[in-house]
């Protein structure tokens, strides 16, 4: 029996995976997780284990204005919130299995030299330019208000908590003026218009050659190609990139001691500073160049839908202005998950917080239950009854039963090993392993085209094909009367089982470790490669312990009350 490496490349692929920014306002949620990161996580996983050059960064948004806004209403500074978040958020990334290669801040002297450099290479070259302009004053706190200072009513979906840069809603971007009935978050007062100067990005003079390239982008899920292409028939606007705060990157500008680069332009340059700090950290300070300057690179940026305009046209044209790094290979953007039945709020305390979840229950089952309601084309919901429902149906009797009780029942009456190699199979031996091997080429093109939630259907279908062909031969009773029988048998599904459990470990990396070892394989299940690696005869099997724990119903009533509350 031979393991099947038929998805391995001739030669390593260069896979960047850029993963949205979070704000450093709050603990992660588990939306955001199935948003971005754990996609991300599972690509990235997948592409290691293929052998590719894949290098995963993201970092904090530490210059949000929703950190300033929690600054102020906690009576503490900027730096003290966004470094408690981003402490939070590495110890969620660290339990729930998010493997960045980087997770770095905005708040370097890394990322604000790189971001400076583009600002000044976009100046020089004609894409940059400074205008009067006319912005939101709180007259009873005397400040311009930056966009998310303000709120008010959508103009095109009437949503009446938009804010000021963009509609959460209906997922346009705004300008603060065109609100409706505008407010200030500072004192409640109705903001009057004041000018001020500022730069502005020429995003008009991308409009064609975005559209142009855009268009090519066939590969693009539909939802965000469409969206990113109804923006540029509306039109690109010049948008300010600059603004009157005190808190983010200074503007190297004389007469600008004042204002700061705004952080929409700066975060998404992350991306780019993070892989060149990433080099840095590794000493070889020119690797970013690997993925940044090498036309077979692919780079591939995981978001949630708010974020695609930023990811399909606003960095690319800062791309394209700045010239010589590559531009977007894909952007398989998410749709929300909704948290039995309503949308993810923060202020509402309507979320599955990670450190919450990650201080009662195993990290597994939450990927699980996430990656089977991914919402790749549309919303879709979280519910803690489908959540125990799928823990208790299909980790423990589908998949975890399957390991538990072949390694068992071998163990028992194989003298604690796998039973010797049999000279020849059965056919039904060979079509369960054919099938198992022939998945890594369907379950990897999956994975690769982001189409997650069919990646993983594939594999526990195989898992219950597994289950289905030990319910046919019965190994317990073969045991007694026919022990060839039995050990063809237990031989053959330990060797199914160590191909599922390579094929579920970019899903579910925490109990696949622990199969690894149930099967006596010594090094990692990640090393291994993206191919079954066989058990052979003989091999000493250790004593399997349950891979998930059965859920009681009551948890379902317990953690329902407790949303909103």
């Amino acid at each position: 029996m031979t393991s099947s490496h038929s998805n391995t490349r001739l030669s390593p692929e260069t896979i960047l995976i850029a993963v949205a920014w979070p704000y450093a306002n709050g603990h992660l949620h588990a939306g955001q997780i199935a948003g971005a990161y754990l996609p991300a996580d599972i690509y990235a996983r997948y592409h290691r284990m293929l052998g590719n050059h894949t290098l995963m960064v993201s970092g904090s948004d530490s210059h949000g204005t929703p950190v300033t806004v929690r600054a102020e209403s906690e009576g503490t500074t900027p730096t003290e919130v966004f470094e408690r978040f981003h402490e939070s958020f590495l110890d969620t990334f660290n339990r729930f299995g998010i493997s960045f290669d980087l997770f770095t801040t905005t708040d370097t002297e890394n990322h604000a030299k790189v971001t400076q450099d583009i600002f000044l290479t976009l100046l020089e070259r004609g894409y940059l330019y400074e205008a009067e302009q006319t912005l939101l004053y709180d007259p009873q706190a005397d400040r311009f208000l930056p966009d998310r200072y303000v709120e008010g009513t959508c103009p095109h979906c009437e949503y009446t908590q938009a804010r000021g840069d963009q509609c959460d809603d209906c997922g346009r971007t705004l300008d603060a003026f065109e609100l409706i009935n505008p407010r200030s978050k500072l004192s409640a007062a109705s903001p009057v218009p004041k000018t001020t100067k500022h730069h502005f990005i020429k995003l008009s003079a991308f409009n064609d050659s975005l559209t142009e390239w855009v268009t090519q982008q066939t590969h693009w899920r539909p939802a965000v190609r469409n969206f990113t292409l109804g923006m540029l028939r509306e039109g690109l606007h010049d948008r300010a990139i600059t603004r009157d705060i005190d808190w983010g990157i200074s503007v190297p500008l004389d007469g600008y001691e004042n204002k700061r680069i705004y952080v929409w332009f700066e975060a998404v340059i992350g991306y780019l500073s993070a892989t060149k700090e990433w080099a840095q950290i590794e000493g070889r300070p020119d690797d970013w160049k690997n993925w940044w300057q090498n036309s077979e690179s692919r780079i591939i940026y995981f978001q949630g839908k708010d974020n695609v305009p930023f990811h399909t046209l606003i960095w690319p044209a800062m791309l394209m202005g700045y010239g010589d790094l590559n531009l977007p290979y894909d952007v398989p953007a998410n749709q929300y998950v909704t948290i039995s039945g309503s949308k993810a709020s923060t202020s509402g305390n309507w979320a599955i917080w990670m450190p919450d979840y990650l201080d009662r229950y195993d990290p597994d089952p939450l990927r699980y239950a996430l990656t089977v309601l991914m919402p790749e084309t549309s919303d879709s919901d979280f519910s803690w009854s489908e959540y125990v429902r799928r823990n208790n149906d299909e980790l423990v009797a589908r998949w975890g039963n399957l390991v538990n009780r072949v390694l068992t029942i071998t163990r028992r009456n194989f003298e604690g090993r796998t039973p010797a190699t049999p000279s020849s199979l059965s056919q039904e031996s060979e079509t369960l392993l054919r099938r198992v091997d022939d998945a890594f080429e369907i379950v990897g093109e999956q994975i690769n085209e982001v189409q997650l939630r069919r990646a993983l259907a594939s594999t526990m279908e195989i898992a219950q094909g597994t289950n289905q062909y030990l319910e046919e031969r019965a190994p317990w009773s073969a045991v007694k009367n026919d022990p060839e029988h039995a050990g063809e048998t237990l031989h053959t599904a330990i060797n199914a089982i160590s191909g599922i459990t390579t094929l579920l470990q970019p899903f579910l990396p925490f109990t696949c470790a622990a199969a690894w070892d149930f099967l006596g394989h010594s090094g990692e299940v990640q090393e291994a490669g993206w191919g079954r690696t066989p058990v052979a005869g003989e091999t000493l099997l250790p004593e399997p312990s349950p891979l998930f724990r059965k859920l009681d119903d009551s948890i379902v009533e317990e953690e329902e009350a407790a949303l909103g509350t």
